[in-house]
């Protein structure tokens, strides 16, 4: 399957296997072609997680992966993109409804937003809630002070 997609897409993909696990790396701009092909043609049925890692000291500090499984094959697989912060990535809603609640997420702790999305707000912090809790820029006991004193009527307990 690798091999099909570096032979159509050249240098566009990136083949890769870790751990036993296959896993491609795919230039931010054929994302959304790539995931479609990877259901439709492939049968990557089921979008179990969506997630981001920061890289601060990197050009493009933000990967965001894709861990698809397939039913039928009794596969996984992993796609990763690089991109810029304050870039945005096409939502994969269209192709997989289970990517809503996942994106929203990675917006909620990374500040990804996904273009197309349905609703793009938090989902787990409240709205007007400032920062991004995953980025390695947060500091681990930082937290929205002026949002705790306002909502919670409390100073904070760090």
């Amino acid at each position: 399957m690798i091999a099909k997609f570096k032979g159509t897409y050249g240098s566009g993909i990136e083949p890769l296997t870790y751990a036993g696990q296959n896993y491609m790396v795919v230039d931010r701009s054929m994302i959304p072609e790539i995931l479609q092909i990877l259901r439709n043609e492939e049968q990557f049925d089921y979008c179990v997680d969506i997630t981001a890692v920061h890289y601060p000291k990197r050009e493009k500090q933000f990967d965001v992966v894709w861990v698809l499984y397939s039913y039928s094959r009794n596969e996984r697989i992993r796609v990763k993109t690089q991109i810029l912060d304050g870039e945005s990535i096409p939502s994969s809603v269209p192709i997989w409804v289970a990517a809503n609640w996942l994106e929203r997420e990675v917006f909620d702790m990374f500040g990804i937003r996904f273009d197309g999305h349905p609703d793009m707000k938090r989902i787990l912090l409240p709205e007007g809630w400032k920062g991004y809790p995953l980025r390695k820029d947060y500091g681990i006991l930082q937290q929205d002070n002026e949002w705790v004193q306002i909502n919670l009527g409390i100073e904070s307990g760090q």
